[in-house]
């Protein structure tokens, strides 16, 4: 597949990562000649410096013969008039945007992204990704990380391994026999900075990081299995009132239930607008990092706080003060990968990667085959994939013990007849059934294979 990726920045860092990883034929372009240098130093990928909505800098991007153009820049006016260039100039069919103004998203304009208007595919936006993944960490919020799988019937729960863990130390092969009914499986763990697909004969420790993957109905006893204790999340303070902060608090105000939020923003216009914007969230104009401030939110009542401003080290900060004070649950958004181990020495419960949140949301529009969803673990270190299987995959009609995953691969859940099974080695996979994968990255590319069809879908 021939892919041209304008914006050289970290989500097309990251999207060039993983598709030229994957054999597939990669151009970057980018305006900054030393952003597209740091892509072909880095990756097996061609790169042109030049502005990508241009149709001779395209050209030169090789569009004439593309498959798919994804539009990544930091421009949502760019990223539309490339996708409408690709379009007319050039016949591309797939077309995936990144659009973050909120003007743009607003269902009642949605006719504009026809083909006969302006013909995107696929609209992506990273506060909107980032608004559902803070809404997933407090639906579990003992949790480090979380995803939903199989339209909701399924979850990925990231847990840190406790002293009081009641597992602990059981090789996890037993775990089936102790807890017979229990629909979940530990599909990864990440000990001492290495993520590994465990084997069943492997102990958790405590101090690992584990990827358990459950059926929704036994999220809670999953929870309790791995020495977790659930609260409802009913008082929230938001720091941050950007268009993060703002997804965010809308999302808190649809939640079902009572939940009351209270948002602190340092920029008097941005208050101000968010203010405006929302109907029953408390905004308070000042530092997020002011104790005072943070006290007169409520923190030390609050149930959970996400900081969700631009500046990471902000969003730390203010997760530590928020533990400090006395709240229960603290959120932090964290762009650079590299300061994720620095969460727990901080005492910060969660973090959430927009970067990430954005790449598995791409991601998931352009695997081969007939993927659902993707989702990136890590500074892409792994995935987890969902696709249904199609008479052609060399996994229909086997048992999942017959079937030759590489040994960085395990079934996480497999959808069959509306019913999410836990996987066992009798479990026969059949045409159509829906099976969720967790793939370290290197291993990617095979388990492509085994869900690949014939030709491929788009």
């Amino acid at each position: 597949m021939k892919v041209i990726i304008c914006g050289a920045g970290q989500v097309g860092w990251q999207i060039a990562r993983h598709l030229s990883g994957e054999l597939n034929d990669v151009t970057v372009v980018d305006n900054n000649p030393d952003l597209v240098r740091r892509a072909t130093d880095t990756l097996d990928v061609q790169g042109i410096a030049g502005f990508a909505s241009y149709p001779d800098v395209l050209e030169r991007a090789g569009a004439a013969d593309a498959d798919m153009i994804i539009a990544a820049t930091h421009s949502d006016e760019v990223n539309m008039v490339t996708c409408q260039v690709a379009h007319s100039v050039f016949s591309i069919q797939r077309k995936i945007a990144r659009l973050r103004s909120q003007s743009y998203l607003d269902a009642i304009y949605s006719d504009l992204y026809r083909r006969d208007h302006l013909p995107i595919d696929v609209v992506i936006s990273p506060e909107r990704e980032v608004a559902a993944a803070a809404m997933q960490r407090l639906s579990a919020p003992a949790a480090f990380d979380t995803e939903t799988f199989m339209d909701g019937n399924a979850q990925l729960l990231g847990i840190t391994i406790d002293e009081d863990c009641p597992v602990v130390h059981t090789p996890l092969r037993q775990l089936t026999d102790l807890f017979s009914t229990l629909r979940a499986i530990v599909v990864g763990v990440r000990r001492d900075g290495t993520l590994f697909a465990p084997d069943p004969g492997d102990q958790l420790f405590v101090g690992d990081n584990c990827y358990i993957f459950t059926h929704i109905e036994d999220v809670s006893r999953t929870m309790e299995v791995f020495g977790k204790k659930e609260k409802k999340q009913d008082r929230v303070v938001i720091v941050g009132g950007g268009n993060v902060g703002l997804e965010v608090a809308k999302a808190m105000e649809n939640r079902t239930g009572r939940t009351r939020s209270k948002m602190i923003e340092r920029d008097r216009k941005k208050a101000e607008h968010a203010a405006e914007s929302l109907e029953r969230t408390i905004v308070l104009n000042g530092d997020g990092l002011d104790r005072t401030l943070m006290i007169e939110a409520g923190i030390d009542r609050a149930d959970a706080m996400l900081a969700v401003t631009d500046d990471d080290k902000t969003n730390m900060l203010a997760a530590v003060r928020a533990k400090a004070e006395g709240c229960s649950l603290a959120i932090a958004l964290i762009n650079d990968p590299t300061l994720v181990p620095l969460m727990a020495p901080l005492g910060i419960d969660a973090y959430i990667n927009p970067r990430s949140t954005t790449v598995s949301s791409i991601l998931r529009h352009i695997r081969h085959g007939r993927v659902r969803q993707v989702y990136s673990i890590g500074d892409a270190e792994a995935e987890v994939i969902e696709a249904e299987v199609m008479s052609t995959s060399p996994m229909a009609g086997q048992m999942i013990r017959d079937i030759d995953f590489p040994e960085g691969v395990l079934v996480g859940a497999v959808y069959k007849g509306g019913e999410v099974l836990r996987p066992s080695g009798k479990l026969r996979i059949e045409e159509s059934d829906v099976i969720s994968l967790f793939a370290i990255a290197a291993d990617v590319p095979e388990v492509e294979r085994l869900m690949q069809v014939s030709i491929d879908f788009f």
